[in-house]
């Protein structure tokens, strides 16, 4: 085999190890079928090492991840561990460090897939959204003043750069571009109220415009977007967005795609280091049953694949699990699947090798 890929395994919290287990062994059938080797080190950064150790990530971890041709997580988050501190000292250090500026979050509602929107169709409900990731709200400047007291004052910034807001808005043209569906790109913002920050983007969006012009272009505010993609979900091809707007609107396109059982993304650097994750929580309750639904992680690695220039491959992994929620599984709720989290993995592996 000539093209080898090393993978960094960070199973993480819950179910995390279940859905990842079940991840790897669809790509690596993936892996046999296109001829190509991947190669696993696992990484125990989570709620059981920061409890045992206090630790959340050790010193020379974000070095030692820059090896690695990309990150497989499974889920970060702990019942016995107070939230955020997991969160922020594990995926957002990660993001940040690893300068992951884009979220990359398909929405696609897949064939059998139980849709909450009235009479849509797969049809009507497939487009990208394409989230700044490093910057805006989440890059944690502000603080306190007199903070306990009646007098507080709390001040969060919404950072924004020319070159993180250029960036992230030339890589969601070029991903139209390579998507090559309806080519059209909406930007989503505010421009009316927060008139400093999304100058800067509507400036940056129709100036980068203008070097694709096969693309058509247009702009929504946040709240517009919303009802939109309620109510016309079929309207979109790809969106760019800030952090915070990303956030929000990430989670309606779950839900409307049959929620976070089958939602997943990548935190993506294309120069460097990119992380693929199923959009679910950890599932604590559910850990070691053997019931939890793997097909968002079974995606994530799908989607893994894809980034590392294995296309083929990743859409077979993709193509295996439109099979099985189409012909093979009653739900995406756990334990409601009528297959186990193993079986449901063994189902996409088969398929991945022969359909």
């Amino acid at each position: 085999m000539s093209r080898s890929y090393k993978i960094a395994l960070i199973p993480g919290d819950g179910t995390g190890p279940e859905v990842v287990s079940e991840g790897v062994k669809v790509i690596n059938k993936a892996s046999e079928r296109f001829g190509f080797k991947l190669e696993y080190n696992e990484f125990d950064f989570g709620g059981d090492r920061y409890i045992k150790t206090g630790e959340i990530l050790p010193e020379g971890a974000i070095d030692e991840l820059k090896k690695y041709d990309s990150i497989f997580l499974g889920a970060i988050g702990h019942p016995d561990v107070k939230p955020g501190i997991l969160e922020k000292g594990i995926l957002l250090r990660l993001r940040f460090e690893l300068d992951q500026y884009i979220n990359l979050r398909p929405v696609k509602l897949y064939p059998g897939v139980e849709c909450p929107l009235k009479d849509k169709t797969p049809e009507d409900i497939d487009f990208v959204v394409v989230r700044e990731n490093t910057e805006g709200l989440y890059a944690g400047a502000g603080g306190f003043l007199k903070k306990g007291t009646p007098d507080e004052v709390a001040v969060q910034e919404s950072i924004n750069t020319r070159k993180g807001v250029e960036r992230c808005i030339r890589y969601a043209f070029e991903y139209c571009k390579k998507r090559k569906k309806e080519l059209k790109l909406t930007l989503c913002g505010k421009t009316n109220v927060l008139t400093y920050a999304f100058d800067l983007w509507e400036r940056t969006f129709y100036e980068v415009a203008k070097e694709y012009p096969e693309i058509k272009v247009d702009y929504a505010h946040v709240d517009a977007i919303t009802m939109w993609f309620v109510k016309n979900p079929e309207w979109f091809d790809v969106i760019v967005t800030d952090n915070m707007f990303g956030d929000i609107i990430t989670d309606i396109g779950a839900m409307i795609q049959g929620g976070m059982g089958i939602a997943a993304g990548g935190n993506i650097n294309p120069e460097g280091v990119s992380m693929f994750e199923p959009i679910g929580g950890s599932a604590p309750k559910y850990t070691g049953q053997n019931i939890i639904n793997p097909l968002a992680a079974i995606c994530a690695g799908g989607m893994m694949l894809e980034h590392l220039g294995e296309t083929e491959a990743g859409k077979k992994v993709e193509q295996a699990v439109m099979e099985v929620t189409g012909k093979h599984i009653k739900s995406l709720q756990a334990g409601k699947m009528g297959l186990s989290t193993s079986e449901a993995g063994d189902l996409v592996a088969d398929l991945v090798s022969r359909i």
